[in-house]
């Protein structure tokens, strides 16, 4: 059973219902749950299934000294279970058990009177009860839950929980007649690993539940509701090729002085398009200035030169010939290619340097050509200084590759020199030359100096990078995108200097750096992203968008480093919010969250959703491509366009002309 993340015990508990929808309108059904986190958990089955609910208090017996661990558990009725391994294995004596028993059994009595406020506790002899808890680890209070109801005489008894290792499960499954687990994490470390909010249910909340369950009309669920493919389609705002109406855009950007548009892979022709498209649009009616793309700076800045004049280039193919490092596809496309070109001609239109746009690169891959650039630029300027940088930077030559990776690995496990301290020594004396070409040159001596500064940003990250990545992926991934978002900041500050005014910027980069990851499953790696970051630092300034599809086709690798394929996309899985979206049966749409609160509650509970990078893997679909989020708290919007296209490269190969036949679908992943 696949791992899930519950945005909290109520979805969890929905979750739940719908695994149990068999016990639906069944007038024997009575629905038990523990106090305190079962409570929420019981209240949404209850409702669901049409069921009474009531508390079952059972109290753990802790260990004294290390109360978390569960010697046994008590039960109403005087029910005890021991765990024999915890007591003769920490020699625990008998008085100690009867003592902590003789506590724990004064407590269940108090919660029984506080939570039924008088109500006589159910009957439950011949009912079929539904056991409920916000997880389990041991199962210890669980077990002396299901004792006390077999004492009285109970009819069927089922244990529904959110969360539980899968042997727990098991050797309940001896003891009760069904056990329904929504998910069982391997390794299993914690029930609260599966919330994103674990928050203690208070004894408030509980009487505040079992007041309004008894409330509720006995044995009916209530009638329901549209469906939420339905209730999604009716909030749907209309896009034409993936893009929102102009007036639709530069409402929902307002005044945000960054915004970041996503993509579902970085194959698919429709995301670029679509982005391409909404980004001229806040070029020529918000003023923004730049475009922040998920590419190496160095090559972005060739780009960057071409459609600000700056170069020899003919046209925007030739600017586009850095871009070398696999992935190629990504940036040497055909709708990048006239993006750039229309970019050109903006900006001659403009003539105005200070209010033309131009095209940066945020990303750190590039530690060898970043530092050939920092060299380059220090020659032209100051011959002493570039003789420094080359020494510094001199003891990367130790090192085969240009990738870095032999570098890090040799540094990370202590093989050969760090060049930690030289690369932080380069990027401080940029960093003081850059501020002093800014105090008069002009603004072509400005934007250089800033580009060979940022190439020794680029250096002195790279290299932490490098040697990170070998010692663990979530810092590596972390240091990432904080270098993407500093970069980001950096260039915002140099463009606003230069404008004289506040400068707006548009970011380029994939779903799982544009969304918020606080809203993924990624938070509970401690992974962020740019736009998790962007949120922090700029939370009244900055907008996410967000990119899905349902099937189609995309321009991907079998591996890294293998040639661009053209692959299907795979319909999406079950339980995804692509799937939802398809079920809407619109072709294409927006969701503002900010516009439709009830989008918000369908959308807020935690769903699958795709990613496809540069490596595409339908084979192992659900492990290599879909995580668990909340998208309504992922981005601000999302655009949803039903199937697809892949991207078109420059370099199109008789391999990605042939493609992938449909027949080689494998709809059983």
């Amino acid at each position: 059973m696949a791992d899930r993340v519950f945005r909290d015990r109520r979805d969890a508990g929905r979750v739940l219902a719908r695994l149990l929808e068999n016990y639906r309108d069944q007038p024997d059904v009575l629905v038990l749950a523990l106090p305190r986190g079962g409570v929420p958990v019981g209240f949404e089955i209850a409702r669901a299934l049409g069921a009474p609910l009531d508390v079952f208090v059972v109290r753990k017996l802790g260990v004294p000294g290390r109360e978390e661990m569960a010697m046994g558990a008590i039960a109403g009725g005087g029910v005890v279970v021991i765990n024999d391994d915890v007591v003769r294995g920490l020699r625990i004596p008998s008085e100690v058990l009867q003592q902590v028993a003789g506590q724990e059994g004064r407590e269940l009595l108090r919660r029984e009177v506080v939570y039924r406020e008088g109500r006589p506790p159910p009957e439950v002899e011949g009912r079929t009860v539904i056991l409920v808890d916000d997880g389990l680890a041991t199962g210890a209070s669980m077990r002396a839950a299901i004792e006390a109801l077999h004492a009285r005489s109970a009819g069927p008894v089922v244990v529904a929980v959110p969360a539980a290792p899968e042997s727990t499960c098991r050797e309940l499954d001896l003891m009760v007649d069904q056990v329904v687990c929504a998910t069982t994490p391997s390794p299993f470390h914690a029930v609260g690993e599966s919330y994103w909010d674990f928050t203690q249910t208070t004894d408030e909340e509980v009487r505040d539940l079992l007041r309004a369950a008894a409330t509720a009309p006995a044995g009916a669920a209530g009638a329901p509701g549209p469906t939420e493919a339905a209730l999604i389609r009716a909030l749907a705002l209309p896009v034409e090729d993936g893009v929102p109406a102009t007036e639709t855009l530069l409402s929902l950007v307002g005044d945000a002085q960054l915004v970041l548009i996503g993509e579902a892979s970085h194959g698919t022709h429709d995301f670029y398009a679509a982005r391409a498209v909404m980004t001229r649009r806040l070029i020529e009616e918000k003023g923004f200035t730049a475009v922040a793309a998920e590419a190496d700076w160095p090559d972005a800045y060739r780009v960057n030169r071409y459609v600000r004049g700056r170069s020899e280039d003919a046209d925007a193919e030739e600017a586009l010939r850095d871009f070398e490092r696999f992935p190629t596809w990504m940036w040497r496309n055909t709708a990048v290619l006239d993006f750039v070109g229309w970019l050109r001609e903006h900006n001659d239109r403009v003539g105005d340097e200070r209010a033309q746009a131009g095209f940066y690169g945020l990303d750190l891959y590039s530690l060898r050509r970043s530092m050939q650039e920092v060299i380059a630029y220090l020659e032209s300027v100051d011959p002493a200084a570039a003789a420094r940088a080359r020494e510094r930077y001199s003891c990367f030559d130790h090192y085969a590759g240009d990738d870095g990776q032999s570098y890090g690995y040799a540094a990370a496990y202590g093989a050969g020199e760090s060049c930690e301290q030289r690369a932080v020594e380069q990027l401080l004396e940029m960093q003081r030359l850059a501020a002093e070409r800014a105090r008069g040159d002009g603004l072509l001596a400005e934007d250089e100096a800033f580009h060979a500064q940022l190439n020794a940003l680029v250096v002195r990250d790279a290299e932490q990078y490098y040697r990170t990545m070998f010692g663990g992926r979530v810092s590596s991934w972390n240091l990432r995108d904080t270098h993407m978002m500093d970069t980001l900041d950096a260039l915002t500050a140099h463009l606003s200097r230069r404008r004289g005014e506040p400068a707006k910027v548009v970011v380029w980069a994939h779903n799982s750096h544009v969304g918020d990851a606080r809203a993924t499953e990624a938070r509970m790696r401690g992974e962020l992203t740019i736009g998790q970051l962007a949120r922090e630092r700029h939370p009244d300034a900055c907008r996410l968008f967000g990119f899905t599809t349902y099937t189609g086709t995309v321009t991907a690798a079998d591996d890294w480093g293998a040639p661009a394929d053209r692959k299907w996309v795979r319909p999406a899985l079950p339980d995804s919010v692509e799937e939802l979206f398809h079920d809407t049966g619109e072709k294409g749409f927006l969701v503002a969250f900010d516009r439709a609160p009830p989008a918000v509650d369908v959308l807020d509970a935690a769903r699958l959703e795709r990613a496809i990078g540069v490596i595409y893997r339908p084979d192992t679909e659900r492990q290599s491509h879909y995580f668990r989020c909340r998208v309504a708290h992922q981005f601000d919007a999302v655009i949803h366009i039903d199937e697809t296209r892949a991207l078109e490269p420059l370099e199109r190969t008789a391999r990605w002309e042939r493609g992938e036949l449909p027949e080689t679908y494998p709809f059983a992943v």
